[in-house]
C-alpha cells in the first residue's frame, strides 16, 4: 500500500508506513470512513473498497458534471425558450469557516472534503433540475429556471451531441 504522506510502497500487512511512520488508512470514497487497508468493504458503509474512486470534477467544463437528462432537454427545448421570460432562483453555497478549516488541515485532505461536498450539493441540485452556473473556491452557484441554465448551460453541452 502507498503511503499517502511520502509515497512509499508498504506491503499489504503493515497498519504504519515503514518510512515516516504514519498510519496507513483506505478512506471510503462514499462516506470518507478511515479504514485498515486489509478491508475489502468499508467497515462503517459497506461499499466496496475495490471500486475506483470518481473521477475529480473537472469545474472547467460544464458538460462533464450535467447529467445526459438535463442536457438533452436544454438542447431540444432551445428554439422554443428564446424571448421566453421566467422567474430565475440563484443558489449560492460556500463553506463556513474554510480558512480556519484549511489552516489545520492538509491541503490534500481539504481538497478531498470539498470534492465531497461538490459532489453531494451537485446530486441535490440536478435533482432539482439545475445547473451549476460556477464553482468558486471553497462555494458553488447554481441557477435555477428555464433561461438561466439554458444560456449558461448551452455553451458547454452544445458540443456534447
Amino acid at each position: 500500500m502507498k503511503c499517502g504522506k511520502c509515497g512509499f510502497e508498504n506491503s499489504e500487512q503493515m497498519k504504519f508506513c515503514v518510512e515516516c511512520g504514519v498510519r496507513l488508512e483506505i478512506l471510503c470514497p462514499k462516506c470518507n470512513f478511515s479504514n485498515s487497508p486489509q478491508f475489502k468493504f468499508c467497515g462503517k458503509c459497506g461499499h466496496n473498497l475495490a471500486q475506483p474512486s470518481p473521477p475529480p470534477l473537472d469545474i472547467s467544463h460544464p458538460a462533464s458534471y450535467t447529467p445526459k437528462h438535463l442536457a438533452d432537454q436544454i438542447l431540444i427545448t432551445r428554439s422554443a425558450l428564446e424571448g421566453e421570460r421566467k422567474l430565475v432562483t440563484v443558489l449560492f453555497a460556500d463553506v463556513a469557516s474554510y480558512t480556519s478549516l484549511s489552516e489545520k488541515l492538509d491541503p490534500e485532505e481539504v481538497h478531498q472534503i470539498l470534492d465531497g461536498c461538490f459532489q453531494i450539493l451537485m446530486e441535490q441540485i440536478h435533482r432539482y433540475e439545475g445547473t451549476i452556473n460556477q464553482f468558486t473556491g471553497d462555494g458553488v452557484m447554481a441557477l435555477f429556471g428555464v433561461e438561466a441554465c439554458f444560456c449558461q448551460a448551452i455553451e458547454g453541452l452544445a458540443g456534447r451531441r
